[in-house]
């Protein structure tokens, strides 16, 4: 293997990989946007781009920004084990302003969250002035109002420092794209896949499988009560002109959410307080989503994760109901469905599934890590519990959510992450049950097996997932899906944004790779985009 030679880059650290090198030689003069397969080695390229900048301008700093603080963790011990640099110098929320202020002393290798870094440059404590080279990583993340955002604007308009935008999956809207390449002055596209000639040598391949998992029928009914809820429901906002009638779609419900809450802030914004029949509707419409919310955990999660909201919607100790969850507990068909639920033994094939397809994986290699995906941390927690008791030493199981703490369940503080993920790596822990937390950018060569407990419309989320296996060698990804439910189209539709979402970088790559701005579409083509990729 040959690796890279350069005087920042300690010996022997870095392959020299062929289309790494032609990535990095072009970003090197020009503000660029790299789209490549999760695993491929987008940090690879960013370290070899900031050794060359630290040795053109050894004076100055370079700044490397990431989402999350295990992530930025993780590209900081990089840059020390990889680079001839000064200390990394890690800057997140957990450091009070005035003391990152007095850490920042040029030159530097700053590694930190985006959010850290706006805030301090709102506040006039950051020398944007300073750096050299500003690596973007999770780039697709730079369009609304997230930190990269205004941190992109910020350079453009003063010391213009060369950009590095690095991302896997910028989603597959062509105005997204557009939105990032604007917001962070790109001026040149670098895009491959797994097929792409020079990336195929390197390629260690991930096989996808499905796996159909047939829904029992006391399931099913359950979850045919709780859309008769939702129609119930759906019923009173059809006679307020609010739907069409039959429509129960979880679109079709948030855009009347939506229209509700603009005329209950027009009416606020007059002194007004809202009509009763104007609240009727909004009480109709959160019962509605309460009921389709139901309907989603009993058909793709399970029966514990359908008790645990039910749970939290119940009355309590200093806990007043809402008009809406008065009105979905006491709809008939949901108290028919409590009722089932408290003499209900059976669980859904899911989680047996789940579990099954872990154990035999952690048996069949014991060297094996495996991580879990779910939506959701009620699923999260029955998964885990369900893994502990098979008291099996092979399996050793552990939760991995964000921060936010929900209810009677906690969170898990940056810390807490960033030493599971180090217990991951080293064995300790074999098998990750996450949520959405660890869909982006976690360094884990040896992951051999994903398993996503349920299929997401997301493409970026789903790639992400996905992405965490097939890295230094062969990896499988498993997709869950209940049989004669969402699942089943939620699926489909996931791998055709995926395939559209490659056909729309062709082009830009077509029309932009050569640098310049990116041209918008023609006006025809830019429709027939739009209505593809809607929002």
């Amino acid at each position: 293997m040959e690796t890279v030679e350069h005087p920042r880059v300690r010996p022997g650290q870095l392959e020299d990989r062929a289309y790494q090198r032609a990535i990095v030689d072009a970003a090197i003069d020009r503000n660029t946007l790299v789209v490549l397969p999760t695993g491929l080695g987008k940090t690879a390229i960013a370290l070899r781009v900031i050794a060359e900048y630290l040795r053109r301008r050894p004076t100055e700093s370079v700044l490397f920004l990431a989402p999350t603080r295990p992530l930025v963790v993780q590209h900081a011990r990089s840059v020390e084990a990889n680079l001839f640099a000064p200390e990394p110098l890690v800057l997140t929320g957990a450091i009070p302003p005035e003391r990152r202020a007095q850490l920042l002393r040029p030159p530097q290798v700053i590694v930190a969250t985006p959010q850290v870094v706006a805030n301090d440059l709102a506040d006039g404590g950051f020398p944007l002035g300073s750096l050299s080279l500003i690596v973007f990583d999770e780039a697709h993340r730079a369009v609304g109002d997230y930190p990269y955002v205004a941190l992109g604007r910020a350079n453009r308009a003063g010391p213009g420092a060369r950009v590095l935008a690095l991302t896997a999956s910028p989603g597959g809207q062509l105005r997204r794209i557009q939105e990032v390449w604007a917001n962070l002055g790109i001026e040149h596209f670098e895009y491959r896949t797994e097929h792409s000639a020079d990336v195929v040598p390197y390629f260690h391949g991930i096989g996808v499988e499905t796996r159909i998992v047939p829904v029992p029928p006391e399931v099913r009914r359950l979850a045919v009560q709780l859309r008769t809820a939702v129609l119930r429901q759906a019923e009173v906002l059809t006679r307020l002109n609010l739907l069409p009638a039959g429509d129960t779609s979880r679109r079709s419900m948030l855009d009347v959410g939506a229209r509700l809450h603009q005329q209950l802030a027009a009416e606020r914004a007059h002194g007004g307080s809202g009509t009763g029949v104007l609240w009727a509707a909004v009480t109709a419409q959160a019962a509605a989503m309460k009921a389709l919310h139901a309907v989603t955990l009993i058909e793709s999660q399970g029966v514990e994760a359908l008790r645990e909201f039910l749970a939290r919607q119940a009355p309590g100790p200093g806990k007043r109901l809402t008009p809406a969850a008065r009105t979905f507990l006491t709809d008939p068909d949901v108290e028919q469905v409590r009722a089932t639920l408290d003499r209900l033994t059976l669980e859904h094939p899911k989680v047996a599934t789940a579990v099954g397809i872990v154990r035999d994986e952690l048996h069949r290699n014991a060297a094996a890590r495996t991580i879990v995906f779910s939506q959701y941390r009620d699923t999260v927690d029955l998964l885990v519990r369900e893994l502990e008791r098979l008291h099996d030493p092979a399996v050793r199981p552990a939760r991995f959510v964000g921060q936010a703490s929900r209810g009677e369940t906690s969170g898990l503080s940056q810390k807490e992450q960033v030493a599971l993920l180090d217990r991951f790596r080293a064995g300790q822990v074999n098998c990750l049950v996450a949520t959405s937390v660890a869909e982006e950018g976690l360094d884990i060569p040896a992951t051999d097996l994903v398993v996503l407990y349920e299929p997401i419309p997301d493409v970026v989320r789903t790639i992400q997932r996905r992405g965490r296996t097939g890295r230094a060698r062969t990896g499988r990804a498993i997709v869950l899906v209940a049989d004669g439910t969402p699942d089943v189209g939620l699926h489909k539709s996931a791998f055709a944004r995926e395939r559209r979402m490659h056909e729309m970088l062709e082009q830009v790559e077509a029309s932009a790779g050569h640098g310049g701005s990116l041209p918008p579409p023609e006006p025809k083509r830019r429709q027939k985009l739009l209505s593809e990729y809607p929002r």
